[in-house]
């Protein structure tokens, strides 16, 4: 089993865990908290295949509101396991297994740091005369162009021509609205869609997973020249209390999970979550940014062979001075087929997880 990690410094992490504790979850001046997270992807065949190349985005970053206090990767069967940075600032780690394995153990620990942030303020925000200078001023344009998952189709435009998505009254207050509407009119449903699904089956169907949302409200923004960007990583699910009752949040807990940030004037980059209508807040990991999905899979990998493949993946996001949770089952699990080629006597196939 081969281990790449790295940590903090022990006595800048004592620093940090040297702070009255609540019972419910870790508070730093009541202004942070630090969450452990454990994502396990397995990736099982039968046959066995063989020369299987993967990277990975699994390491949560730091900047703005959030630190990686710590970063652990295991990989089994042992793989000599490099990284390097994209060109959004992500950590990959890639890897190859060379020899024959009907297996692929993927596990990532890390413990993080955030920031709580207040609530935005219309008051705070500037106009659309503010975005439009700051766009000018800067450059944002790969945010603001189509992407692959984020296209400006037909269906979009009807569903922008409902929800009234044109410029009005101030670009925080539209975006919250946005997010709201895209909560009220699509079920969450898992296993709706698929990891390649293009907009349009979410749009025709009105329902699907926190991936099809974000690329709908990236898609929406971006049409009002609004930049906006794709975030993945991990979301801490707790029970909160509304009008009385307990009520749950939509995503499903033991995943990962995607939401957007959009360019607010001078705000900069605010989160907004249209699977659960949430706006910014300390229960999002921020894990990796991107024009779309297509730049940030956390496991994205080819093979060789022709093998019915399964695709397993558990997450637990705790307070760090919880108990460590028990594995979980997995969130998720994929099945897929062997791709039988005619001209080849062998077949490279991809390997990805959907959010």
């Amino acid at each position: 089993m081969e281990v790449c990690s790295f940590q903090l410094p022990n006595y800048q992490i004592s620093q940090l865990l040297n702070y009255s504790i609540p019972a419910t979850r870790l508070r730093l001046r009541s202004k942070h908290l630090i969450y452990s997270v454990r994502h396990t992807t397995t990736f099982r065949y039968e046959p066995a295949v063989r020369e299987s190349l993967m990277e990975v985005r699994l390491q949560p970053r730091s900047d703005e509101d959030q630190r990686c206090l710590s970063f652990v990767l295991d990989v089994d069967p042992a793989a000599n396991i490099m990284q390097y940075r994209d060109f959004t600032g992500n950590t990959v780690h890639h890897f190859d297994i060379a020899g024959t394995h009907k297996l692929v153990k993927v596990t990532a620990r890390s413990a993080v740091e955030v920031q709580s942030v207040s609530a935005p303020r219309a008051a705070d925000s500037g106009d659309w005369a503010d975005l439009d200078a700051l766009v000018a001023g800067n450059d944002y344009w790969e945010m603001l162009l189509p992407s692959h998952f984020a296209q400006f189709n037909p269906p979009l435009k009807h569903l922008a021509q409902e929800l009234g998505a044109e410029r009005r009254g101030n670009p925080l207050g539209l975006l919250m609205e946005l997010n709201e509407a895209i909560y009220k009119l699509f079920a969450y449903v898992p296993n709706s869609t698929k990891v390649d699904s293009p907009i349009e089956d979410a749009l025709r169907t009105r329902q699907g997973v926190c991936q099809d949302f974000a690329h709908i409200m990236i898609a929406l923004v971006r049409g009002l020249q609004i930049p906006c960007r794709y975030v993945s990583g991990y979301m801490f699910h707790r029970e909160k209390i509304d009008g009385g009752e307990i009520e749950n949040d939509r995503s499903v807990e033991g995943a990962s999970h995607a939401w957007v940030e959009a360019l607010v004037p001078r705000l900069g980059w605010v989160a907004f979550d249209p699977t659960n209508n949430l706006v910014g807040g300390d229960r999002h990991i921020r894990v990796a940014i991107g024009r779309d999905y297509a730049d940030v899979p956390p496991t994205r990998g080819v093979y060789k062979g022709e093998a019915q493949s399964e695709l397993s993946v558990a997450v637990t996001v705790s307070p760090a001075d919880s108990v460590a949770p028990e594995p979980v089952i997995p969130s998720f699990v994929v099945r897929s087929r062997p791709v039988m080629l005619r001209t080849a006597a062998r077949s490279e196939q991809e390997q990805q997880q959907q959010q």
